[in-house]
């Protein structure tokens, strides 16, 4: 089985050979924050990093697209949509609304956590099991459900 890192440099290669400038580009980009993330931290990526800096990667894109149509730049946000495809084919499945706010109740229940002081804790542990597979912004209104509740 190959890593994610991999497997984005093959659909690199892929993209060379079939002159797709667009995607090559977007690629490019991605690896180049991964390889920037190793350089300056030392280490080797495993596939959780990787789909991390993905996320990071997608949401700026989402703030950039939205900042362009505020701005009346269709052609920017368009550029930004693009790439924003491109990046959301290396996450992993994303959990549903009703998964993600089960497996914080499980996470909430298994702390022993009571009410909204305890969020920091949670976030903390809900973080480290729910990267890569759900919306932080999706988790964080779950945990807030979880915890009023």
């Amino acid at each position: 089985m190959s890593s994610l890192k991999d497997q984005i440099t093959e659909d690199m290669k892929t993209a060379m050979r079939a002159k797709d400038s667009e995607r090559l580009g977007t690629i490019r980009l991605l690896l180049a924050a991964c390889k920037q993330k190793e350089v300056d931290e030392r280490v080797v990526l495993d596939d959780a990093a990787v789909v991390a800096i993905v996320d990071k990667l997608i949401k700026q894109r989402k703030d950039s697209i939205a900042a362009f149509i505020t701005a009346a730049r269709q052609d920017l946000a368009d550029k930004e949509e693009a790439e924003l495809k491109v990046l959301q084919a290396y996450l992993p499945q994303r959990m549903s609304a009703d998964e993600v706010l089960a497996e914080v109740k499980a996470i909430v229940a298994e702390l022993g956590a009571a009410g909204p002081g305890d969020m920091g804790k949670v976030m903390g542990v809900v973080k480290t099991r729910l990267a890569g597979k759900a919306e932080m912004g999706t988790v964080s209104a779950a945990v807030k459900t979880a915890l009023a509740g």
